[in-house]
């Protein structure tokens, strides 16, 4: 750890850190402008398109850079300086919003046609950037916490990242529906803004490595091997990958919100919000009394609840009851984060960080964007209300699955305190 305070055995000792403050504000920027930027691209394209296989296009967009990157990105930050390749890619989504900005919020005047290429350009190259936030960022977190204040730190995190997904999709609906897509794409340009000035304040090391460095092609396929031996990490990387690729209906929002619930942009705001809301009480508690063991039975417990929700989620068509579902869908969401992030950080090595997280982050768009195409693809097929039914039994179906042919899933159990 380089910084001169030491966190104490409780939980709130890590908010201490001046450089886990710096992390965990910096995330909070980016993560508000993403999620604000979402809110306004899905609603740009739902209204211009009324398509809901286009909607769901829009995972896809970003999905292919960031999968495509991922492992190369990986060996980057794992040979290179963390820091570096985080505030540079910063940077990247800062000129990328700025464009989206420019052009989306019809600051430049273009054709209907010629905006959604643009739209779909600047997806594609978030993805692009978020494949080195996202080790990077995994990394530097190791660097600025103890291992013994890993499961406070990966709640408060989450924590974070929930509040930031409660209170700009919100906002950014609100501002869409009073003023307007030139004014709502000034926020998220403001928050990318503020989370590249934010990143300055970190001030962090790399772990110590050796001299020899491997090709890239044997880091990549080292990262791979380490996590295939590493059983407990694939199962847990699998299982949510598989139930959020079926389970997952933030993409079909922008549509439920304008055919099913009819209540415009402003509605929209409050749905992106509702699973965050229920997850920003949850990640407290777990901030403040964090797991001293970390149970993978728990993880399959939460999985399915998901699922659960999302099957009554598909079935409402009250806007309350609608709400309702998806908070606590996101009680059981940041659960399932925090018991997935801790178990990464603990029983990942430095030297393995970049790549290992990396080959999560794949695990991880390919649940969220990748789901979001299939979400749109099984909307035009099935239906929109019956697609979304059909996603959750499949989260329900992908649990029982791994639950009977994985027996160690019901039994793996990691003590925290236990640096073995």
């Amino acid at each position: 750890m380089t910084t001169a305070q030491q966190p104490s055995k409780y939980s709130f000792g890590v908010l201490k850190i001046k450089n886990f403050r710096a992390l965990l504000f910096t995330r909070m920027f980016i993560m508000m402008a993403l999620q604000a930027q979402a809110v306004i691209v899905g609603w740009q394209i739902y209204s211009i398109t009324k398509d809901t296989f286009l909607l769901g296009l829009t995972g896809l967009a970003e999905a292919i850079p960031a999968i495509t990157c991922a492992l190369f990105a990986g060996h980057v930050v794992d040979v290179g300086k963390p820091l570096r390749i985080y505030r540079i890619a910063i940077f990247a989504l800062a000129c990328n919003t700025l464009l989206l900005f420019t052009f989306a919020g019809g600051h430049v005047e273009v054709d209907h046609k010629y905006l959604l290429y643009i739209i779909y350009g600047g997806i594609f190259l978030s993805g692009l950037a978020r494949a080195f936030v996202i080790p990077a960022s995994f990394t530097m977190l190791s660097l600025c916490v103890k291992r013994e204040e890993m499961p406070a730190a990966a709640a408060w995190i989450s924590t974070g990242f929930q509040f930031s997904s409660i209170a700009s999709p919100a906002i950014a609906g609100l501002i869409y529906g009073g003023y307007g897509s030139a004014v709502a794409w000034g926020m998220p340009a403001l928050l990318m803004a503020a989370a590249f000035i934010m990143v300055h304040a970190l001030k962090v090391t790399s772990h110590p490595r050796g001299e020899i460095r491997e090709s890239a092609v044997k880091s990549i396929k080292a990262g791979w091997k380490f996590i295939w031996e590493k059983k407990t990490l694939l199962n847990v990387m699998a299982l949510d990958m598989f139930a959020v690729l079926f389970g997952g209906a933030v993409a079909m929002l922008p549509a439920i919100a304008e055919d099913v619930l009819h209540v415009g942009s402003e509605g929209l705001g409050l749905l992106r919000a509702a699973p965050a809301a229920g997850a920003v009480f949850t990640t407290l508690l777990l901030a403040v009394r964090p797991m001293r063991h970390v149970s993978s039975m728990r993880l399959l417990i939460v999985v399915a609840g998901f699922g659960l929700c999302m099957c009554g989620f598909g079935l409402s068509t009250s806007f309350p009851l609608s709400l309702l579902f998806l908070m606590i869908s996101g009680v059981c969401d940041s659960i399932s984060v925090v018991i997935r992030q801790t178990l990464m950080q603990l029983l990942t090595p430095d030297a393995m960080r970049g790549r290992v997280s990396s080959i999560s982050s794949m695990f991880i768009i390919s649940s969220n964007e990748i789901g979001a195409f299939e979400s749109g693809t099984a909307a035009r097929l099935m239906g929109l209300q019956p697609s979304i039914v059909f996603g959750g039994v499949c989260t329900l179906g992908v649990v029982a699955l791994i639950s009977l042919f994985n027996p160690a899933m019901r039994k793996t159990v990691v003590d925290v305190r236990d640096p073995k």
